[in-house]
């Protein structure tokens, strides 16, 4: 029988490549809609922080929805990778240095201030028609919310994908957290919680 980490890594690999195999110049297009659709379904408050990500590969490039977004009046931030298990959110202002991460990404230096997201761009693998997501493995993201949520600031979760990054079933782990938001080209669907 094939175990719920075997099945995840099959779904992955699997979402990965047919998002990989998305033409280079029509993400460049859907990129700019999706900012045009969160602009229009996106509301923050002027000071709002919201964490985004540089994107790495093939994912969705979300600088211009972040930079929508700032338009509104958002503070943005970037994931920093500090150890094996660990993100933090750095504060993402113009011309401040921004520094390799690793995993093909880059984000602020370390002298820039963490902040705490209300609002969150999660990347992802796959996801499915519940919510449920696959992310890249190494569980940052899940670790990071499970924080927040700790420190009784449960952030607005939006994942940030492809359609083709749909998945029929996104098998159940306890530690998974449920990403009720997902934009993608098709616009931003909300999915129901689970009882």
């Amino acid at each position: 029988m094939t175990s719920s980490k075997d099945l995840k890594k099959q779904l992955r690999k699997e979402a990965l490549g047919r998002r990989d195999a998305l033409d280079e110049f029509w993400r460049v297009e859907v990129a700019l809609e999706m900012a045009e659709t969160a602009w229009d379904q996106v509301m923050v408050e002027p000071g709002q922080i919201v964490s985004g990500f540089w994107p790495m590969r093939s994912e969705v490039d979300v600088r211009p929805l972040m930079f929508a977004l700032r338009e509104k009046g958002a503070r943005l931030c970037l994931p920093a990778i500090l150890d094996k298990t660990t993100i933090v959110f750095r504060e993402l202002v113009r011309g401040a240095p921004m520094v390799d991460m690793g995993f093909g990404t880059v984000g602020p230096h370390e002298e820039a201030a963490v902040l705490d997201p209300s609002v969150m761009l999660v990347p992802l693998a796959a996801f499915d028609a519940r919510g449920h997501r696959i992310g890249y493995g190494a569980g940052y993201y899940d670790r990071a919310i499970a924080r927040l949520i700790g420190k009784g600031q449960p952030p607005r979760l939006i994942g940030i994908a492809f359609d083709c990054q749909e998945v029929a079933l996104v098998p159940d782990e306890d530690h998974d957290v449920i990403v009720p938001e997902i934009l993608t080209e098709s616009g931003l669907r909300r999915f129901a919680p689970q009882l």
